[in-house]
């Protein structure tokens, strides 16, 4: 969309990447933050599960020492010159001679004084840094009209799909002159609208950002989260939708993790519950994860433990309950590749295994007494199976749609009495449409080549709803008839541009091992291909995530400008199935990011611009992306932009969320896994007499999923290593989490200091400030 917010509501579209055992109503949407990063979000069952971090000590492999130095590494060659101003002043950084012995490797560690944040020294530390850094981009030119430019893009009246529950509407839209998207609801869908959730208005101490919110079945009372400064963590409320009044008995803190699923009658929710308890070690904590049942109006501190905590902090405990109520599902997710789901009715005592995944992930909704199972299980790209929760045994499975060849399957809704099918073929959507045995009844008809949502709606009901953009359509909003296959606009966002001034090409270039990526390119027409084009390469490339061509207003003023936007499509996503994730997982990742340098070689090679030219970003298991491409490969990049970042693989699972994305990257507990980890960890491969891209480093100083001492270490050694003289910025976002800050006016800030560094970084030629095309 605009990359303003995050929209967290409700809908029923099941995101298969992560295999969540999941059909609930809440939805949690991937976030593009101003600068068009995609940062991991914690599994939300029904869609992309992008990754979380909690570190665990490693007190048993590691041995303190204070003399050696870490072993010679090999060559590596400078990035190209820029003509520019000598080394800066940066504010002074001690290093320590702190240095570990891990599986007979020593590791050295000189800034792990900066890991604690609280320390006084610490914050006198990242004062001066964000300081230093908003000092030296506000003196950069052509801000003014990027400002300028920014709020003519990211200011816009819109408006997300509705859905129904009972006779009410439910629904998001983002105003002109607000700086977050406001629920609201409707009776009938022509009824008058009315405010339910502001987020604009909930607190005046404190920024506080509304998170995932679920309507009860009946439409009569709304579950919500509120998340302080955008947080991951967060307290449930429940509001009565006539009244607008929020219970003052049903608030439940330890909602980091939760989702409500609404039992029928609407008198009460299963949820997920973690505990606040300050003592659990902060890498252990997803471990205690529990899934309760909470009755409305009684006391949170009573309510009932229906699956126990899995006590291993490296899984997912998710719970989700049919619409009807019969029943009730738990899922334990081992990373991004495996899960295990149970179910029993409600009123069971025990729970019954449904299937143990043994490298292998599912998925289940249920319907009318009858499972569907979406699996990767024997299928790479996913096919679907029917179950008879009377015989449910592995071996009476029966296979409604094949797995398709040439297709991933990405989520499945069940609308309208049918299967709405979300596939991914060569990265582009198609929905397919199927009767409840999987015979196909048709395709339905998108506006171009791009990127959808799947449908959204009740099982029962014929409307169903969907998105759609491309990389030059702004979000439009489409209504449609299951059973007569008709389609209408519904809504569209009205954004200042002319989508017919630029392209979008597809390209497939060769990786360091043969394998054929696809990339996404986006310039103005008539782009001249002479190698001067000032390039921005995004990638992200893990935890199945698929990178697709959808709408992104931040990059208009780059392609205004000359520029070409370049989305890799890298292994470790979920782009064509089980299959590419896992060839860049694990043991495996080294491959994404030979796959990004084989995208920056092939963008020269075909003269769309040159080493010097080319600017490379990404957020979160993006940041660690560009963060090894610019140690490993510094010659190929003129400039880095790196968001909220994993940078130290080595001590990642001590911190944040980090254990949890043990299964995707392994750690270095464990000897083999530590080879792999400290091999391409970024932060132990910056070197002294390397000259680095200019690097503008951007973090958030309430992040709790993935902890900022990676972006302070890493700053702090590429602006000590003495052969480097190109810039090397620390931008911390005050008040904001892992996706940044939640206001409009935040993410202008954020992208003007970004475009400027890259156009100044770059040496962008800027139209006359006095246009609002300058806005970049």
């Amino acid at each position: 969309m605009t990359g303003r917010v995050t929209v967290m509501g409700p809908g029923r579209a099941l995101r298969l990447s992560q295999g969540a055992s999941r059909r609930g109503a809440a939805h949690a949407f991937l976030r593009a933050g101003a600068g068009g990063f995609l940062y991991l979000l914690y599994p939300m069952r029904k869609l992309l599960m992008p990754a979380l971090l909690s570190l665990v000590a490693c007190t048993s492999a590691k041995e303190a020492t204070r003399d050696e130095a870490p072993a010679a590494s090999p060559a590596t060659q400078s990035a190209p010159a820029q003509e520019g101003p000598s080394r800066m002043a940066y504010p002074a950084t001690r290093s320590d001679a702190v240095m570990d012995t891990l599986h007979g490797q020593q590791v050295a560690d000189p800034y792990r004084w900066l890991e604690d944040e609280k320390a006084p020294e610490v914050q006198a530390w990242m004062k001066a840094q964000d300081g230093f850094a908003r000092a030296a981009l506000e003196k950069l030119p052509g801000r003014a009209a990027l400002e300028k430019r920014f709020t003519e893009l990211f200011y816009v009246d819109s408006v997300t799909a509705p859905f129904r529950r009972g006779n009410r509407f439910f629904y998001m839209r983002t105003h002109k002159d607000k700086e977050k998207a406001i629920v609201y609801w409707k009776d009938g869908e022509s009824g008058q609208e009315k405010v339910l959730l502001d987020p604009n208005a909930m607190s005046k101490d404190a920024p506080v950002s509304l998170g995932r919110w679920v309507p009860s079945w009946d439409g009569k009372r709304v579950a919500f989260a509120v998340r302080p400064n955008a947080a991951d963590e967060a307290t449930l409320h429940v509001i009565d939708v006539d009244t607008g009044e929020w219970s003052k008995v049903d608030v439940i803190e330890g909602a980091k993790y939760a989702n409500t699923n609404w039992t029928p009658d609407g008198k009460g929710f299963y949820y997920e519950w973690l505990p606040t308890d300050a003592s659990i070690p902060v890498d252990a904590r997803p471990g205690y994860t529990e899934l309760k049942f909470h009755k409305l109006g009684e006391d949170p501190k009573k309510d009932v433990v229906v699956h126990e905590r899995t006590g291993d902090p490296t899984t997912f405990l998710q719970g989700d309950l049919s619409r009807d109520g019969k029943y009730l599902f738990a899922s334990i997710l081992r990373g991004w590749s495996e899960n295990d789901v149970y179910w029993k009715h409600p009123a069971d005592k025990d729970w019954r295994l449904l299937v143990k995944g043994k490298g292998a992930k599912y998925t289940v909704l249920a319907w009318k007494d009858r499972f569907y199972v979406v699996t990767d299980e024997g299928a790479p790209r996913q096919r679907i199976f029917a179950v008879d929760p009377r015989k449910a045994d592995r071996a009476n499975w029966k296979e409604l749609v094949p797995e398709d060849p040439k297709a991933t399957l990405e989520s499945v809704s069940l609308v309208g009495g049918h299967l709405a099918l979300e596939y991914l073929k060569d990265v582009t959507t198609e929905l397919r449409i199927t009767t409840l045995e999987g015979k196909p009844v048709r395709t339905v008809q998108l506006p171009g080549v791009g990127a959808a949502s799947n449908l959204t709606g009740l099982e029962d009901q014929d409307d169903a709803y969907f998105s759609y953009s491309s990389f030059t359509t702004p979000r439009q909003v489409y209504r449609t008839s299951v059973k007569s296959g008709k389609v209408d606009l519904w809504a569209k966002v009205e954004v200042p541009m002319d989508p017919d001034a630029y392209t979008t090409e597809q390209v497939f270039f060769t990786s360091k091992d043969g394998t054929k990526v696809p990339m996404f390119l986006v310039h103005k027409k008539g782009l001249k291909k002479d190698g001067n084009a000032p390039t921005l390469l995004y990638g992200y490339g893990g935890f199945l995530v698929s990178m697709q061509p959808s709408f992104r207003a931040s990059i208009l003023p780059w392609l205004d400008a000359g520029g070409v936007y370049a989305v890799a499509n890298l292994r470790g996503g979920g782009e064509y199935g089980t299959a590419w994730h896992e060839a860049g997982r694990g043991a495996n990742k080294q491959n994404v990011f030979d796959d990004f340098a084989g995208a920056a070689e092939y963008l020269a090679k075909e003269k769309y611009t040159q080493a010097k030219k080319l600017a490379i970003y990404g957020g979160s298991n993006g940041g660690l992306l560009v963060g090894a491409a610019m140690t490993q490969r510094p010659e190929l990049y003129g400039a880095v932009v790196c968001g909220v970042p994993l940078l130290d693989m080595v001590r990642f699972h001590l911190f944040g969320s980090g254990r949890t994305w043990v299964p995707e990257y392994g750690s270095a507990e464990d000897a083999g896994q530590f080879k792999t980890l400290y091999a391409y960890s970024p932060y132990h491969h910056v070197k002294q007499d390397v000259r680095y891209p200019a690097l503008l480093m951007m973090s958030s100083d309430h992040d709790d999923r993935v902890d900022p001492m990676h972006a302070r270490k890493f700053v702090a050694a590429v602006q000590n290593a003495k052969g480097n003289s190109a810039p090397t910025l620390l931008r911390i976002e005050a008040n904001a989490g892992h996706g940044g800050a939640d206001q409009v006016a935040k993410a202008i800030e954020s992208s003007v200091d970004m475009y400027a560094f890259l156009f100044q970084a770059l040496d962008v030629a800027r139209p006359d400030a006095g246009v609002a095309a300058e806005s970049r």
